[in-house]
Formats: structure tokens, C-alpha cells, sequence
């Protein structure tokens, strides 16, 4: 509480305690004090490029922080409950209004209290003080990861450094994140132990393809059991088109799993996207495994702001432009809601079921001249996706597993990771370390035939979100990368509860 606020509740009448509080207080300085608040909190969202999204708001300059905004000002000198600026900052987090909005980190009670006495005290704004956006640095998101990586430090990593101590180097907040954590992985093992009820299969002679209605729904997906085994991963240097990052060759085992014989479409993706518009009746066809509690319970996206599909349709098409992360919390959704563990494929896994028991650049051979009777590309794609399955699908059974649309993997995309081995890989996951890049696989609709070789690795860009116009931008879309989209696996073996919160939650989710 301020010093103002400790005389007035303590009896002194308004003008008394202000004259009080004048006497006793520290002058609060506005570039020392109060201008790094607004840039770390305010100026990235209100400033010249995106105020017009932001309330037409400007406070990267004096003339626009004061300006009268429906017959209220944003900031009222001596009066801070009716200023905006400080007003927003003290309201529930629950509510819409609440600043910053509820995607980036609330203000702490002592930068509130400074912005509170700074305009008690008359918001003294130096004339021709300007502000400009500057990062607000998490020690568990950023200073954590170099500190563990150490020395040497990237110029990248010396800057976050440099602005982490001109914050106050202030510690970790694990506390709050690791009670976030907590419950998240509570979440996961009651999924968990529903999944363990609804799997009855044991071994691996036991897996057989399958067709799972979404409880509640009329849509459907297609599950293709993939046998275990080993296999050479990446391309010979013989190979036309080959790239750097595709060798050297290894070899890597792989234990069984189901893979989804096509990929998600936006009728199994707009069920995850749009929780208030598919409410799930329960169902009465009789089945057992549904969790409609847990699946609810999921975090789902926010609603995109533009129309997803581009104009290319949506029936028994493909969905496209969701973040990695949207995709892994998507599995989560879905073995909630049908009582089976469903993620990403590691890329390695989704190349061993891609070659489906080959050696050559595609799973039908070295020709690219046959590729048309297996995939859409450049050359026959009209410019836009299609309608899945409706190629010839590779010898395990599997359709568009090149070309239609890239499909995400849980790796981290790094041009020299095959060079790390030596022997046999039996663990193939390249752990997210960082938001980019991850890899994508299979290439696209709009790719030429090299890119749709069995071997081919891309990694993902922050371009990707180039004109999504939100500050933060997007955790959930890729509004740049209409060429994505995923299928699923399903391990035999079922993980731990931690594992599986680490297969959902890998990487990082902000940019």
C-alpha cells in the first residue's frame, strides 16, 4: 500500500493526507522509475505501428500517454484511480480488461504502486522523453537456460544478461511456475490412469488398424499399426537433391506404434479449436472410454483471427497453420477425450514409417516421375491443398506421408544432429530447447519433388508468424505457414504421467 493510501486510511482527510504524503514521500523519477515499466509492459503493444488494434492508444509519447480517450484521460495527474494506465493494472486478472493483457506477466505491486505515486505526484513526463519496447526478461524462461548452457555466451544471450541485471536481476519465480506445473501434471495423471482402463492391448501382436469415433461426435479417424524394428535413417551422398543436414546416415531402432493413416483433418481439429460451439453430448453408441471432464479441463486455443483454411476448405481437408505447441496440446485433448495416448511422432519415427521398409528417396523408389500417383506437389496441387487419402498410400498402409502438407515432428531441427552418433540411436528425440526451430517433414503442396523425399528435414521460422498483427503474436497459430499441418502416433507402450507431460509440453511456447 502506498504511503498516500497508509494517511487516509488512518484518518487524516484527503487534503490533509495529501500534504502528508507530499511531505514524506520520495519523489518518484520518471526515466529511472517509471519509463522502464511502460517499456517493458506497454509501449510493444501501444505505439505508433499497432496502436490501431490496441484502443487506438499510443504511450511511447507524452502527447499521445495523455491524450482523452471517451471524455476520460489515460493519465490524470493527481488522480490515479481514474487513470487508465494505473486503473487496468489493479484490477482482478480475471478480468477482460485487466492490464497487461492476460498472455503476458501481470505487473508486480510495486510497479503498480510506483505508476500510483508517480501520478499522485502530478505524472511529471519530461518533454521530449520518447519510449521504445524493451524485453521484459523471466529468469526461469531466459536467464535460466544460458546460465545452465554456460560460457561461452552468445552476443544474444550477453544483451538478456546485461538487461537482466538492469532489471534488479531478479530471481527465479518458480514457486508460482512450479505450482502451474503441479497441476498440469495432475491433469495428466488422471488422463493417465483413464488412458491405462481403455488400452487393453499388451503386445505388439496385438496391435490391429482401427477406426475411433470422437466420443460425442460423428467424426472419425483411422489408426495403422507400425511395426517395430531398425532402419537407416537420413540419405546416401549419392542421392540427387540430397542436403547437408540429411547425413551422415545412422542406424536407429524403434519400438511398435499406431500412426494415423492420414492427416488431422479440420474436422477432427475444429472439435480441439472451438470448445463452445462442439459441446459434447455424452455418447450412446455404447462406448466406455469417455473423458469428457478431463478433455474440458485441457487448455484450448485462442479463437484465430482470421479464416483458417484460406479459402482452400475445410471438409476432409487438412488442417494447417497451428504451432507445434497447438499440436502437442491437441494429443493431450484427444487422449483425454478418447481414453488413448496420443503425440507427435519423433522425426525419426515418422521417417521409419515414411519409408515403411525402404531404402530408396521415396517409398516408391528413385523415380520422381511417379510421384503424382502418391502426392500432391507443385506440379499437380492447383496451388492449395487437397482432400486427404485420395492418393495411393505407401507400402504400410499410410496416405500423403509427402507431399499435401509438411507435418510437425516433437524434434528440435539442427543441421548437425545426425553427426552425434556413432552407434545405434535407441532414444531418437532431439529435445526442444528453444521456440525455433522444429522440424518439419514430408514437404508440401506447393514444393517441387526434391523436397518431398523421404530424407528431406526442415526446420521451422519465427517468419511463419510474419503477419500475425498481435503482441505477443500467437502461441497457438502459424498464420504464415499455410503449407502445415500433423498426424498422430500411438505408442504400445504407455509413459509415465512425467513423460507424457513432457511429450505435451515440449519446447517452449512463447517466441
Amino acid at each position: 500500500m502506498s504511503l498516500l493510501k497508509c494517511y487516509v486510511s488512518g484518518g487524516l482527510g484527503i487534503g490533509l493526507a495529501f500534504a502528508a504524503w507530499a511531505a514524506a514521500a520520495k519523489p518518484v523519477d520518471f526515466v529511472t522509475e517509471v519509463k522502464p515499466i511502460l517499456e517493458m509492459n506497454c509501449v510493444s503493444c501501444h505505439n505508433a505501428a499497432h496502436a490501431a488494434e490496441n484502443g487506438n492508444y499510443r504511450i511511447d509519447t507524452k502527447a499521445g500517454a495523455f491524450q482523452i480517450h471517451k471524455k476520460a484521460q489515460r493519465i490524470l495527474p493527481g488522480h490515479p484511480d481514474d487513470s487508465q494506465v494505473y486503473a487496468l493494472t489493479v484490477l482482478p486478472p480475471s478480468d477482460e480488461e485487466h492490464m497487461p493483457p492476460k498472455q503476458r506477466d501481470p505487473l508486480s505491486a510495486e510497479e503498480s504502486e510506483t505508476l500510483h505515486d508517480w501520478i499522485v505526484q502530478g505524472a511529471e513526463w519530461p518533454e521530449g522523453a520518447t519510449l521504445t519496447t524493451v524485453m521484459k526478461v523471466d529468469y526461469d524462461r531466459d536467464v535460466a537456460p544460458i546460465l545452465e548452457q554456460g560460457e561461452p555466451y552468445s552476443e544474444k544471450s550477453q544483451q538478456i544478461l546485461k538487461l537482466w541485471h538492469e532489471q534488479g536481476s531478479h530471481g527465479s519465480t518458480k514457486g508460482k511456475t512450479a505450482k502451474r506445473a503441479n497441476k498440469q501434471l495432475a491433469l495428466v495423471e488422471d488422463i493417465r490412469q483413464k488412458i491405462l482402463a481403455s488400452s487393453p492391448e499388451q503386445t505388439e501382436a496385438a496391435m490391429q488398424p482401427y477406426t475411433n469415433t470422437i466420443p460425442g461426435t460423428k467424426v472419425t479417424y483411422a489408426m495403422v499399426p507400425i511395426p517395430s524394428g531398425e532402419f537407416v535413417m537420413g540419405s546416401p551422398a549419392s542421392e540427387p537433391h540430397r542436403n547437408a543436414d540429411e547425413g551422415p546416415q545412422h542406424k536407429v531402432k524403434i519400438d511398435p506404434f499406431w500412426m494415423e493413416k492420414c492427416e488431422v483433418t479440420w474436422n477432427e481439429y475444429e472439435l480441439f479449436m472451438y470448445p463452445d460451439e462442439s459441446k459434447p453430448a455424452a455418447p450412446t453408441d455404447g462406448t466406455t472410454n469417455y473423458t469428457s471432464a478431463l478433455a474440458d479441463a485441457v487448455t484450448r486455443p485462442s479463437k484465430p483471427y482470421v479464416e483458417m483454411s484460406f479459402g482452400m476448405g475445410k471438409d476432409g481437408y487438412p488442417a494447417i497453420s497451428m504451432t507445434q505447441h497447438a499440436c502437442n496440446i491437441y494429443c493431450q485433448w484427444l487422449s483425454a477425450r478418447t481414453g488413448h495416448f496420443y503425440r507427435l511422432p519423433t522425426e525419426a519415427e515418422w521417417e521409419y514409417a515414411c519409408r515403411a521398409g525402404t531404402t530408396t528417396a521415396y517409398f516408391f523408389g528413385d523415380d520422381p516421375k511417379e510421384l503424382g500417383d502418391y502426392a500432391w506437389f507443385a506440379d499437380n496441387s492447383d496451388a492449395k491443398y487437397q482432400k486427404v487419402g485420395k492418393k495411393k498410400p505407401n507400402p504400410w498402409g499410410l496416405y500423403d506421408m509427402c507431399g499435401n502438407v509438411d507435418q510437425w515432428t516433437l524434434d528440435q531441427y539442427d543441421p548437425d544432429y545426425y553427426k552425434k552418433f556413432t552407434e545405434v540411436v535407441t532414444e531418437p528425440w532431439n529435445k526442444a530447447t528453444q521456440p525455433y526451430p522444429h522440424v518439419v517433414r514430408g514437404g508440401s503442396w506447393q514444393d517441387d519433388a526434391d523436397k518431398l523425399r523421404s530424407a528431406c528435414r526442415r526446420g521451422s521460422s519465427a517468419d511463419w508468424k510474419m503477419q500475425d498483427p498481435q503482441l505477443p503474436k500467437s502461441i497457438w497459430y502459424h498464420t504464415d505457414a499455410q503449407f502445415v499441418g500433423f498426424r498422430i502416433i500411438r505408442p504400445l507402450k504407455i509413459p509415465t504421467a512425467e513423460e507424457m507431460f513432457k511429450y505435451w509440453h515440449s519446447g517452449v511456447e512463447r517466441d
